[in-house]
């Protein structure tokens, strides 16, 4: 009985003594669940709260790209082909450059070019890619204004409930704790802005990361969360991305 909460405690003496029990155990359940439930709301306003004070501090600091945009944009003309000429790929397995962070783009360049992320097309495109050439092209393509996107009406219910709240029982990180709460991304930790972005990209890229064959992400955080994820949150939660905006 010492183990108990104090008011539990209270309870359990006051039961004892009118032959209570059958209503000190009702009282314990209700406290019980009254616990887990406080405790859900207040971890999910932490996570919004620190997710949005985040974001604000990363828009303020984000610093520019150190390339050449003018140059970035002759150097484009072969990326046109499949991201188009403005970083809008009208294929959805080619994701969209225009808007992405310069230094998440530089990153992804830089990790081909080193074979630190793999791509039967992207791994052969970047290999002549100079260091130069890269931050000319993240210069360019960040400073391109994104099409919106559409998700699937059918599948952006869940796909909003994974994005905010996560999934507590399979233990899924919402993923605005990182991408934040419209999808802008963070730039300073190199989380990439994910508003608008293909559907069909994103699901592949999530697939990718939950069996490992893309596994360029610091300290292994997409893995570990897209390894919880089942394949409709997936697909849902890619939905939902595609639409957000």
């Amino acid at each position: 009985m010492q183990d108990l909460p104090m008011y539990s405690r209270i309870w359990y003496i006051h039961a004892t003594k009118f032959n209570m029990i059958p209503y000190l155990i009702l009282e314990l359940i209700l406290d019980i669940i009254e616990m887990k439930t406080s405790l859900k709301i207040t971890l999910a306003s932490l996570a919004l709260l620190s997710a949005t004070c985040s974001f604000a501090n990363s828009e303020a600091t984000e610093a520019k790209s150190t390339g050449d945009a003018a140059k970035g944009k002759t150097k484009s003309a072969t990326c046109a082909a499949c991201h188009g000429a403005d970083g809008n790929s009208g294929n959805p397995l080619w994701p969209k450059l225009a808007g992405q962070h310069s230094d998440y783009i530089e990153k992804q360049l830089t990790d081909f070019v080193e074979k630190k992320r793999n791509d039967a097309t992207m791994t052969a495109m970047a290999a002549p890619l100079s260091p130069e050439d890269i931050k000319d092209l993240a210069a360019y393509f960040s400073g391109q204004a994104t099409k919106p996107g559409s998700g699937n009406e059918e599948k952006v219910g869940l796909g909003k409930d994974i994005y905010k709240g996560g999934n507590l029982t399979t233990q899924v990180t919402a993923c605005a704790a990182c991408h934040g709460p419209t999808g802008m991304g963070n730039p300073a930790a190199k989380y990439p802005r994910v508003s608008g972005q293909h559907a069909a990209y994103i699901t592949k890229q999530l697939k990718d990361f939950k069996s490992g064959t893309r596994a360029n992400d610091g300290s292994s955080i997409m893995r570990s969360i897209a390894k919880r994820m089942s394949e409709e949150e997936i697909e849902a939660v890619a939905e939902y991305m595609s639409g957000l905006h």
